[in-house]
This record gives C-alpha cells, structure tokens and sequence, in this order.
C-alpha cells in the first residue's frame, strides 16, 4: 500500500518559470492535483517534499487545495539542512515560510546549516527510504536536480520491487494543454 510520496521535480528557474502566475505553473499544478489524487484513492496519506522552490513548492500549493477535501492527506516538509532559504528572493523566501507554518510536520535531515553538497545526497537518500514511491515532474532527455532523486529511487527499486517511481513528463503536460485547450473550445 502506498502511504508515503516523495514529490519533487526541476527547479522553477530550470523550466525558465520566474513567477507563480506564468501559464505553465496551472498546468504543472494540475498535473500534480490529478497524480495525488489517484494515489489518495490507493491509500497516500503523506506528501513529502524538502522544500525547494518550483515543482516542490508547488506540491505543497496542491496539497493544501486538496486538504479540505481529503482532510487525512498531510505534507511533511524535510529540508536538507537549517536555513536552505536564506540565499533564496525575499519573495520565495516567505512563500517558503508560509509552506513551513501550513505544513503537518517539518524537520531537518542535517541539523546544521549549508555544509557541503554531502547534505544534498544524505537528504536524497534518506527521503527516498522514508517513501513508497516518488512522483517526479522530469524529463530524461533534459538534465537538471531531479536526476540525484530518481538515481537513488532507482537503487532503492532494485532491492525493493514495490517501490514505485511515477513522472510527469512534458508529455503529459502537453496532453494536459491541449485537453484544457479542447475543452474551453466546446
């Protein structure tokens, strides 16, 4: 059963979104809404991202929408060290912030601030063991952060089977597009 979801994909600035009102922050949103709820109907009781700015942050945006229809969902925030947001815009920083307060649990794999890119692999590694399954807006052909959590989702899939990696390619958003585009035509 499938109780814990590890969500994570590009950062905003590597699919060119430098703002929360650019089109393709709807589109990716709902393709996040769409996959969690399918999962919630499986059993998916926890959402878990580490925080970072895009995809991440958007997770929690669609978590919180979702909450007041499916009051059991919840979303851990585990960060990979103290302080991630400090180098971040005063802007994200505070919708960051708002994440933290709104969040059902929060914590900290390394209890220290920025060290070393170390922090990184730990946080990777130990989100992806804490879960049943990722859900990863990525695209194989085009490089960028998401790659570090699908090669440790990879190695834990090869010592267990039921550990399920999902995507959301830009395929699916693309169907997504023309779907929405389709139905505002009729």
């Amino acid at each position: 059963m499938l109780q814990t979801l590890l969500v994570s994909g590009y950062k905003a600035h590597e699919l060119g979104i430098f703002s929360d009102n650019h089109e393709g922050v709807y589109y990716i949103k709902k393709a996040l809404q769409q996959r969690i709820t399918s999962l919630i109907d499986e059993g998916l009781e926890w959402v878990i991202i580490s925080g970072q700015p895009g995809v991440e942050m958007w997770t929690a945006d669609v978590v919180f929408d979702l909450q007041p229809e499916y009051p059991d969902l919840k979303l851990a925030v585990l960060t990979p060290f103290l302080e991630q947001e400090t180098r971040w815009k005063e802007n994200v920083q505070e919708k960051y912030q708002e994440i933290l307060l709104n969040a059902d649990f929060v914590d900290s794999v390394s209890r220290k601030p920025y060290e070393s890119p170390q922090q990184l692999r730990v946080k990777n590694q130990f989100l992806v063991q804490k879960s049943d399954a990722i859900l990863l807006l990525y695209d194989e052909e085009k490089d960028g952060s998401p790659k570090y959590y699908l090669d440790a989702a990879k190695q834990k899939q090869e010592m267990d089977n039921s550990y399920e990696i999902f995507y959301i390619t830009p395929y699916d958003l693309d169907m997504l597009v023309q779907e929405e585009q389709w139905n505002r035509n009729e």
